[in-house]
């Protein structure tokens, strides 16, 4: 078969869109019938070109054009490797690229058009693998509109041309097996657009990429060997809204600085333990170009930042948690996406991952793009992603960051800056289908997980099931309880009783979700100060209202979560570009607040009325006395099996002696935590160790200045 010599100038530039079609060997027939096989071979100034056959033959190949070499074996063809000759230096063996068959097949490429995929990362992007007996990488991207595509990398030099690319058809996937090169190559995709220009991008599915501010994605195979199979097990039979939760959020890179996954494994895990917290969640650990985002832009969202080393080093971090007892959470940002060049934003020339009208594809005041939730392919990206989180790092949880900005279509938007939906309305249907599918996906195939949504709005049925009409989640962030509480605990006592309705408020629709109650690393940033500093007075009154909070926070119904440095007392609000005060711990004060959480946290995981049943209003109750006080807060907590707990809390600046409280019902009433102690910094009041009530269950108690009492029947 003659090549036009249009197409040789392709193949030889590595701008042809099926570079298989004319290197390789090919069947061909020759002038009297009989059956050849033609090797063509990209050799550019080579001297001479010969395929070396496993079975000893040798085919000379001639010169045709533009560096193209080609030859005729008669004998049936099989395995070969190409020698070339140069004019000057040692001749260059080395196996063909070209003589390889796809790496996909045509099941995996038709999940791919539908979405449907559910092992993506096994398919697309870069594996190590051995085929027909060679070793090499296995190469594979969706770019439906490119002209062409290449792999750059450190085994070529950043020169592409003899390493493009075949075409996969309709799907939009392009691939190529190229031999000889392993784990650690760095690499990315060279792609011809439409206008004609070539651009070059890091890999959407790179399982692991070079340290920012390089932007080169990296080959990676996994040696790592899991021994958290006894969690796995536990908890798959695990239902977290029935269980304890308490969440120690933090930041990678600012709680120790200069700890890499590997070495933050033990003083992170002594440090939890002692406090007590049921599960760490990490602010983002995806791929991000830019540190200052705390990983809320994602270019990489198969691989774990480098910034602290390698993905089977996160992973040896999370499988000593678990063999802990320690829960891992993981922020996960499918909402929007940053517009750098190397990375996903107009990947192949043209809106791909994004939606290509601006007014449902950019985010203006974040500078990003948003994700094109109705395309198929798109919204497979995504949906795989959660999963590979899932099963490829034993992750416990995602927490879906900014979900309101992905349900609305006028989220931030004025009037004529957004496009209504198919019914004219604000919902995007398409982000809340997708919602939907990830998290019914991730339920069905990982049980015991839980995925979280920070939710800020009204929206209904944030975590009903999605056969239900429900987005699916298994938790939504408490944003209101969040503002409100913040807002009451930061004014002076003396005013905080005509405001009692900011914290009660919550109480209204508190069992309409399954509540998660934050105060998270947004509170305590950008000029809004620490936790310990919103709150007023002098020092020791500041350590009392925290812990008059803290305790008021945990006995609400719904699982908690704390930033870090919130625990000993942090004072100056949170930068990522510094460590936390942990020297704070050496002073007194500051030792017996953090002494103090791990007080809250033993207390909690040892009483189930104070989790079991955090959704269900039939296991909350309101206290009222005769002796009313506006600025008291007086609730019961049970868990359905015969135990019950009180909180009194006394957000007023002053010692209730005598507060007469209708308890739910008549006995001793054991005190289990009193915020007041003198072992956490308090005066010791209210310290009565048990309280007796008359026979129609009224108490008399003694509540703490700035104190919370809580309270369980003998």
């Amino acid at each position: 078969m003659t090549v036009p010599d249009e197409v040789l100038d392709l193949v030889a530039h590595g701008a042809h869109h099926a570079p298989h079609d004319v290197l390789g060997l090919h069947a061909e027939t020759d002038a009297s019938g009989r059956t050849v096989w033609t090797i063509r071979a990209r050799r550019p100034l080579a001297r001479s070109v010969t395929a070396v056959f496993a079975d000893g033959g040798r085919t000379e190949l001639e010169h045709v054009r533009e560096g193209i070499w080609a030859g005729v074996r008669t004998a049936r063809p099989c395995a070969y490797v190409l020698e070339a000759t140069y004019p000057q230096g040692p001749s260059h063996i080395a196996d063909d690229a070209y003589r390889h068959l796809p790496t996909l097949g045509e099941l995996d490429l038709h999940l791919i058009g539908e979405g449907r995929h559910e092992r993506l990362w096994e398919v697309l992007g870069a594996h190590v693998r051995t085929d027909d007996g060679v070793a090499g990488t296995a190469f594979s991207v969706w770019a439906p509109n490119a002209r062409a595509v290449r792999v750059i990398g450190d085994f070529n030099r950043w020169d592409g041309t003899g390493h493009a690319m075949r075409s996969l058809g309709a799907s939009g996937v392009w691939e190529l097996f190229v031999p000889g090169v392993g784990a650690g190559a760095v690499y990315k995709f060279e792609i011809l657009t439409r206008s004609g220009a070539w651009i070059q991008k890091a890999d959407p599915m790179a399982r692991q990429a070079e340290t920012p501010p390089a932007t080169g994605s990296v080959v990676t195979r996994s040696q790592y060997s899991w021994a958290d199979d006894g969690w796995l097990a536990a908890r798959a039979d695990a239902q977290p809204v029935a269980g304890p939760m308490s969440v120690y959020e933090l930041h990678v890179g600012s709680w120790r600085p200069g700890l890499g996954y590997r070495e933050l494994a033990d003083p992170l895990i002594a440090h939890v333990q002692s406090l007590g917290f049921t599960h760490v969640e990490f602010m983002p650990l995806a791929e991000h170009p830019f540190g200052g985002s705390w990983g809320y832009q994602v270019s990489g969202y198969y691989a774990p930042t480098s910034r602290f080393g390698s993905p089977d080093d996160l992973r040896y971090l999370i499988d000593r948690l678990h063999q802990a007892g320690i829960g891992v959470i993981v922020d996960w940002v499918p909402g929007h996406f940053p517009k750098d060049d190397f990375a996903l934003g107009r990947f192949d020339g043209e809106a791909l991952y994004e939606h290509p009208d601006p007014r449902r594809g950019e985010h203006r005041d974040w500078g990003t793009y948003i994700f094109d939730y109705g395309r198929n392919e798109v919204r497979g990206f995504l949906v795989a992603n959660a999963l590979y989180w899932f099963d490829q790092f034993h992750v416990d949880g995602l927490r879906v960051d900014a979900v309101a900005s992905m349900l609305y279509l006028d989220y931030s938007r004025a009037d004529g800056e957004w496009v209504p939906n198919i019914h004219g309305g604000r919902e995007n249907l398409e982000a809340i289908r997708f919602l939907q599918e990830v998290n019914a996906t991730a339920y069905r195939l990982h049980p015991g997980i839980a995925m979280i949504a920070e939710e800020s709005t009204s929206f209904p049925g944030v975590t009903a099931p999605t056969d239900r009409g429900g987005l699916g989640f298994g938790f939504k962030w408490n944003m209101g309880w969040m503002n409100d509480s913040l807002r009451y605990i930061e004014r002076n006592p003396l005013y905080r009783s005509h405001h009692a309705g900011e914290l009660s408020f919550s109480f209204v629709y508190a069992f309409s979700e399954n509540f998660v109650l934050p105060i998270s690393h947004d509170e305590v940033v950008h000029g809004k100060g620490s936790l310990l500093a919103k709150m007023p007075g002098d020092h020791d009154r500041k350590l009392a209202n925290a812990r008059l909070f803290l305790a008021y926070m945990w006995a609400h119904p719904g699982k908690q979560l704390l930033f870090m440095g919130q625990e000993f007392g942090q004072l100056s609000e949170w930068s990522e570009s510094r460590s936390l005060d942990w020297w704070l711990r050496d002073q007194p004060s500051h030792r017996q607040l953090e002494h103090f959480v791990a007080t809250l946290n033993d207390v909690y995981r040892r009483h189930p009325a104070l989790w079991r049943r955090d959704g269900d209003a039939g296991a909350f109750a309101h206290l009222g006395a005769p002796t009313w006080h506006p600025d008291v807060l007086a609730f019961s907590r049970t868990d359905g099996a015969g135990q019950t707990l009180v909180a009194v809390c006394n957000f007023s600046g002053g010692v209730l002696d005598g507060h007469e409280l209708d308890l739910p019902s008549p006995g001793t009433w054991h005190e289990v935590l009193n915020t007041d102690g003198v072992e956490y910094g308090g005066s010791g009041a209210g310290n009565m160790g048990a309280v007796r009530t008359d026979a129609a269950g009224r108490a008399r108690l003694v509540i703490p200045a700035l104190g919370a009492l809580w309270l369980v029947r003998e």
